[in-house]
């Protein structure tokens, strides 16, 4: 069939059915098809790096596939650790999240999210969208976890997560606040990494405050307990 037959024939298509095409491809093959080929390859880079760019803060990330596991038991012991037992979604975490919201609810309700959540946002949707970008979150972590193992998750996340500041995984936030490379960070640097995630535009890894330096001595706490309870398994 040539180009021109082609074309004729799209031609004829209503908008309704081209529109209808084109949601199930971006739904379904695309992001599967995308999910399979960076489940190899090293991910060039994310809505969130294009973001910071035309926000004028550059982007500064360099792919690492031999991170220090020290930076993963750490983000297991800050962020989620039931990542290696659950399926995309800490249900405990969420209840837990809504009882607080109850409880106080003129506080804003505190975020629930996985690893797996965090990467699928990060891959697809940027951080900004609100309750239809949560929607399509849901559906990308499902598909995520469907297709990539949990060390390529991992792997993923500490790559392309955002450290602050147009630094963007852990190989340049390693340079940046440190001066050395991701797979050679210490534990007290990678403690120091993991307490800044929850919002790395105003916490300092490289200079902590009070805050910051406790968040971290609990985080180191933690990172030992996650290897004795053997809550990094699917990393090891």
């Amino acid at each position: 069939m040539g180009i021109g037959r082609i074309r004729a024939r799209w031609a004829r298509w209503g908008w309704v059915k081209r529109t209808l095409f084109l949601a199930f491809f971006f739904l379904i093959p695309a992001p599967v098809l995308t999910l399979l080929f960076f489940r190899f390859v090293p991910i060039p880079g994310t809505p969130a790096m294009i973001f910071s760019l035309v926000e004028g803060k550059g982007a500064h990330y360099r792919w690492n596939g031999d991170i220090s596991p020290r930076l993963g038991r750490a983000v297991i012991a800050a962020e989620d650790q039931n990542f290696c037992r659950h399926w995309g979604f800490d249900i405990d975490a969420i209840n837990k999240a809504i009882a607080e919201h109850k409880r106080n609810p003129g506080e804003p309700l505190r975020g629930a999210s996985t690893v797996s959540q965090q990467t699928a946002r990060s891959l697809f949707l940027g951080y900004r969208g609100g309750w239809v970008r949560k929607g399509f979150e849901t559906y990308l972590t499902v598909l995520l976890e469907a297709l990539w193992p949990k060390s390529r998750i991992m792997a993923a996340y500490l790559n392309v997560v955002d450290w602050g500041d147009g630094i963007f995984g852990a190989q340049a936030a390693a340079e940046h606040y440190f001066g050395t490379d991701a797979d050679r960070l210490t534990s007290l640097q990678a403690a120091r990494l993991a307490a800044v995630l929850p919002n790395p535009h105003r916490w300092q890894a490289a200079r902590p405050g009070p805050y910051v330096a406790r968040r971290t001595a609990s985080i180191q706490g933690r990172s030992a307990w996650v290897v004795r309870d053997g809550l990094n398994f699917c990393l090891e």
